[in-house]
């Protein structure tokens, strides 16, 4: 099974305890918090990921951890579990995959806006409220710039590509020259 999947799969049940216990936001919080701390200490990711460390030495850091962080109990429990079934080094797909469906239950969908020049504050405005009426949700927009695409946008929301760029229906246009076809 891939690490995406494992992650995926540890954050879809924490968000059904959240949403079922209304917790969903507090958990969130606590994930960043770990992970924070994580990113900030890399010398505590390696005593308590390291197997080359004693499991049971690892597993009293990562205790030590969790008491001074004050954590809920559910997610004392969700990070001891992580342990437990080898899945510690996870924590941070499992946070990512977390804050997504976190979102999604408020109603809440991310896209990636890629456009060749800086958008003017009213288009970005406008390219957001049309994802919102298509997605029938918020949308919260990345965007990046890409000056090779020469003109227009592309937006990915999961799944989903809208490629309006110039590059690709240039690209079109080519293809469609050399398979004879009437432009």
């Amino acid at each position: 099974m891939r690490s995406s999947a494992i992650a995926r799969r540890y954050a879809k049940a924490l968000i059904l305890i959240g949403k079922e216990d209304g917790k969903a936001e507090t958990y969130r919080t606590e994930l960043d918090d770990i992970v924070g701390l994580m990113d900030r200490e890399p010398v505590l990711e390696q005593s308590v990921g390291n197997p080359l460390y004693n499991a049971k030495g690892r597993r009293n850091v990562l205790n030590a951890v969790l008491k001074k962080l004050e954590l809920s109990p559910i997610m004392n429990s969700f990070m001891l579990l992580l342990f437990d079934k080898g899945r510690i080094h996870f924590l941070r797909d499992v946070s990512q995959y977390y804050s997504i469906f976190a979102d999604e239950l408020k109603g809440i969908i991310r896209a990636n806006l890629v456009s060749a020049t800086e958008l003017s504050a009213e288009s970005f405005e406008q390219i957001r409220s049309s994802l919102s009426k298509l997605t029938g949700k918020q949308v919260l927009l990345d965007t990046q710039l890409d000056a090779s695409l020469i003109g227009g946008v592309i937006t990915k929301i999961g799944d989903l590509v809208l490629d309006g760029s110039i590059k690709t229906q240039l690209q079109n246009m080519r293809e469609s020259l050399k398979r004879g076809e009437s432009v």
